[in-house]
């Protein structure tokens, strides 16, 4: 019988099976089988010693002579027993057997005595019959183990098309609105969905049809499972949780058996919400892969929009999904019918963080230094997942130094692990290697003091963090929504101050590797200027955007949207932002060479500055007439 993988939640909790003590008791019933299958054969197949023939008048005369112990007849055959010996070892034929040699008169007193009226005490037909059967039924037993431990497996070879989904019923696990903190907007947008499920003969009534499919739109970690499953929650209705990875394997036609079991179970479980997360992973353009069009994951997408298509008015089934890549996603998926709506799930705001910060320090110690207000501040473009890794480092990091609460120096140090990765104190850099490190990093935060478009220097460091020698960081005072030409280009001379400050010191050929994460940085932000954002000089309001979804063979034989001199053009606009950069950069470095002495010096000192230590040092810093953009 087929075994469905639905995991259901539910507040009771089952015990736990002995798995150690039940493997033992089936590798011992196998091996003991296996044993005695083994000696069974060996009896069937072993060879017997086989009795004597011998002629008739030989057996008579041998009796006559006293040689003989016993004779033995069943029908016309008999066996002859040898003085001195405890079995038969001969046989005989004579018609009429034991009757017809009494019979004759060829035996005299002593031969007849040697006669036996019973018949012969012989097992080896049983034998035969049991040395046949028993290996048999052990080997129809031995077949019958590993059939039932095939299926002990979950029926994995029988299963294929069973749905993996997980069912979160009404149970501990239900999840409402007021338990995630931000996502205002999203959540607006989703009551609809909700208030359907609740009461879907209002709508029904006056002729409305609800969307079948909701998209839900975001970076990674922004919370769209959990919205997905506070929609289930609020509406009080079973929810059923897939992964889009999840429909696709290497057998032809399993992807779409599951997609049919999912949509069976939740119409009758009905009302209910079906979550397909990831679904860029089963749900990309059609066409795109190395199959073509017949290839698993085409045929499971097309049996979802065959699926969506074929609900009826009534059947309280809405479909929810979760991508963070919706640019690759096929057309028919998106379309009226299907997935009707777009909820766009955007990275939280300052008063939204603070929010998903309280919910995540809720139930964790805190002292009366920790100011969650100004972590918000500092943590733009954070997603809710990364504020709850923030809150779970700093809990590790108080508990690492035995203490009892969290401190707000506790917040900064997570905050800046899970930013740029934690500090390698144990690298150990001779005096050259400071010094160059301290002048890069003061380079990077002169220029981007002095650029007026640039965010302020939140920190300076030369202790090496993640896989950096030393960090210069800028923080914006608060949360943008767009960047113009100006700030992209402050942010190109900024991210060049460190090589220009190297050139300076030690010569053009006295430039190292250290800069080789900040050329690969402006180089990604100059060419997305060019190419998404219509910023260049010559290019100037044209876009030439690359799909970068589909496989690699996708990507290999896909055109360019753009012709080969327009790729040459584009690779002239993108020098010319980078050359500006650099030359901006060493004119603001060179007018103040007497505040980078200052700031490289400090930085030997104490290795890390703040932002208060470091304006200090900064604050008679100019900037040069031929470096500003505008007035």
């Amino acid at each position: 019988m087929l075994t469905e993988r639905i995991r259901v939640f539910m507040p009771t909790k089952k015990p736990k099976r002995t798995k150690s003590v039940s493997n033992t008791i089936r590798l011992s019933l196998f091996w003991a089988i296996a044993v005695l299958a083994t000696l069974s054969m060996w009896a069937l197949f072993s060879p017997h010693q086989p009795l004597k023939e011998v002629p008739i008048s030989q057996v008579i005369k041998d009796a006559n002579d006293g040689k003989l112990a016993k004779i033995e007849g069943r029908g016309s055959d008999l066996k002859i027993t040898v003085k001195n010996e405890d079995k038969p070892s001969q046989v005989s034929y004579i018609n009429g057997g034991i009757s017809t040699l009494l019979r004759d008169g060829t035996l005299n007193e002593q031969g007849k005595a040697a006669v036996s009226d019973s018949a012969p005490s012989d097992n080896t037909i049983m034998w035969h019959i049991i040395s046949i059967v028993v290996p048999v039924a052990l080997i129809a037993l031995l077949f019958m183990f590993m059939m039932r431990q095939a299926q002990g497996q979950n029926s994995q070879a029988m299963s294929f098309g069973k749905s993996k989904a997980k069912l979160y019923g009404l149970d501990k696990e239900r999840v409402v609105f007021d338990d995630i903190a931000g996502n205002d907007n999203a959540k607006q947008d989703l009551q609809e969905v909700v208030d359907f499920l609740k009461h879907p003969k209002k709508y029904q009534n006056l002729g409305a049809k609800i969307p079948k499919g909701v998209l839900l739109v975001g970076n990674p970690g922004t919370g769209k499972t959990m919205l997905a499953r506070a929609v289930a929650g609020e509406a009080n209705v079973p929810f059923f949780s897939i992964s889009g990875s999840e429909f696709v394997e290497m057998f032809v036609g399993v992807g779409a058996s599951r997609v049919r079991d999912l949509f069976q179970k939740a119409k009758k479980n009905a009302p209910a919400i079906i979550f397909i997360d990831e679904i860029d992973a089963v749900g990309r353009k059609r066409g795109s892969g190395m199959g073509g069009g017949h290839d698993e994951r085409e045929q499971t997408l097309n049996q979802i929009l065959v699926e969506m298509d074929g609900f009826d008015g009534d059947t309280n089934v809405i479909v929810l999904a979760a991508t963070n890549r919706a640019d690759v996603l096929d057309l028919a998926l998106l379309r009226p019918g299907r997935f009707d709506r777009r909820v766009n799930i955007s990275l939280p705001e300052r008063k939204d963080r603070e929010a998903i910060l309280k919910v995540h320090f809720k139930n964790k110690p805190v002292d009366d230094t920790v100011d969650l207000d100004k972590l918000a501040a500092k943590t733009a473009g954070s997603s809710g997942a990364d504020l709850a890794n923030i809150a779970n480092e700093a809990a590790i990091i108080a508990a690492r130094r035995n203490s009892k609460e969290i401190s707000n120096d506790d917040l900064t140090e997570a905050f800046e692990k899970v930013a740029i990765g934690p500090e390698r104190k144990a690298k150990v850099m001779n005096e050259y290697e400071k010094e160059l490190t301290a002048y890069h990093e003061a380079g990077h935060a002169i220029v981007g003091h002095v650029l007026p478009d640039s965010d302020p220097v939140h920190k300076i460091t030369i202790i090496p963090r993640g896989g950096t020698g030393g960090v210069t960081w800028f923080l914006p005072p608060e949360d943008k929504s767009y960047t113009s030409v100006y700030e992209y280009k402050d942010i190109l001379a900024r991210a060049m101050g460190g090589r220009i400050a190297e050139k300076l010191k030690y010569g053009d050929d006295g430039v190292t590797t250290g800069a080789g994460s900040d050329l690969r940085h402006a180089t990604q932000i100059a060419r997305n200027m060019i190419i998404e954002q219509g910023m260049g000089s010559k290019l100037r309001n044209q876009v030439f955007h690359e799909d970068d979804g589909g496989l690699m063979f996708d990507k290999m034989t896909r055109e360019r949207p753009y012709s080969d001199a327009t790729a040459t053009e584009i690779d002239k606009e993108v020098e010319a932002l980078i050359t500006e950069a650099a030359r901006r950069a060493e004119l603001v470095i060179s007018r103040n060479m007497p505040i980078l002495e200052k700031l490289k010096d400090a930085l030997l000192e104490h290795e890390t500055l703040e932002e208060e230590e470091a304006a200090k040092y900064m604050a008679k810093a100019v900037l040069p007439k031929e470096a500003a953009l505008h007035k």
